[in-house]
């Protein structure tokens, strides 16, 4: 069965995913982009948006691999998910919300333990947890340099 328009669309962060070329660092720059909507970094805003899209990159993350094959480039909303909990919780700064995009990109592409061994799990669990587990590195490492410079 094919992916319909509005998995394609969610699953590859407004078809960012379809980027040739570093997708995964489109996909996560659209997101940022939608952390500056005015109000979006409120937890009550963000948190519930985090596990909406994380339960749903789930399901669209197994179809997408379905499509595609092993965790495709094309599936970013991953990288939307990681993105947002990489910046939950810090204060709403250029400076400092640059420094997470750039961390988190870095630790999505180093993938540090456990991360590259959850990208082995099968499906969308395996293309989403990955990335949950290097934005929480991204969000503890952000605390340390918030507190030592900021």
């Amino acid at each position: 069965m094919k992916l319909t328009f509005v998995e394609k669309a969610l699953g590859s962060t407004l078809f960012s995913g379809y980027i040739p070329i570093a997708s995964g660092t489109f996909s996560s720059a659209v997101a940022f982009a939608f952390y500056w909507i005015p109000g979006f970094e409120n937890p009550v805003v963000l948190i519930p948006l985090i596990l909406f899209f994380s339960v749903i990159g789930i399901f669209i993350g197994t179809r997408f691999e379905k499509e595609y094959g092993k965790d495709p480039s094309q599936c970013t909303i991953d990288e939307t998910v990681g993105m947002w909990i990489s910046l939950l919780f810090l204060p709403k700064q250029i400076v400092i919300t640059g420094i997470a995009f750039f961390i988190w990109r870095l630790l999505d592409i180093i993938k540090p333990f456990p991360a590259r061994q959850a990208e082995k799990l099968d499906g969308g669990v395996g293309i989403v947890l990955d990335d949950i587990i290097s934005a929480v590195y991204t969000g503890i490492i952000m605390n340390f340099i918030i507190i030592k410079f900021f």
